[in-house]
């Protein structure tokens, strides 16, 4: 089971994504896909700011989101992010609040996070993540 980051739906999105990674999300199944609502705000952020929003959001609702389950944030993957948050501060290190949630989600489901930002993830103790950009 995979949890889907905002980077790699953000190349997605693109007029020609990743061929490496468009072959590798046909060949997971489709009820192994998932997202967060981390995701999914990240994405209407992104969506907002463009000239085209409204029709920009439609295509990445249809073409995107749809295709992929949408994990919420719950009070155990809070709980995890939280643990998440205080040990990277403790180390002095940070990923910024949304990766924290990504990451607190992904670890509490017990899915794989699928990311072409390792940089940031690889600092999360007890993630398990994939880079399938390569």
């Amino acid at each position: 089971m995979y949890v889907l980051d905002t980077d790699i739906l953000s190349h997605l999105a693109r007029r020609q994504p990743e061929p490496g990674l468009v072959a590798r999300l046909r060949k997971a199944r489709p009820d192994q896909l998932h997202t967060t609502v981390v995701t999914v705000m990240e994405m209407q952020t992104g969506a907002m700011l463009r000239h085209d929003a409204a029709e920009f959001w439609r295509k990445l609702s249809e073409r995107i989101l749809s295709k992929v389950r949408v994990l919420d944030l719950t009070p155990e993957s809070a709980v995890k992010a939280g643990d998440i948050m205080a040990d990277l501060q403790k180390r002095g290190e940070g990923v910024g609040l949304a990766d924290t949630l990504i990451a607190g989600i992904a670890i509490s489901s017990g899915m794989t996070l699928v990311t072409g930002n390792t940089k940031h993830f690889q600092r999360i103790h007890g993630l398990k993540f994939e880079n399938w950009m390569l």
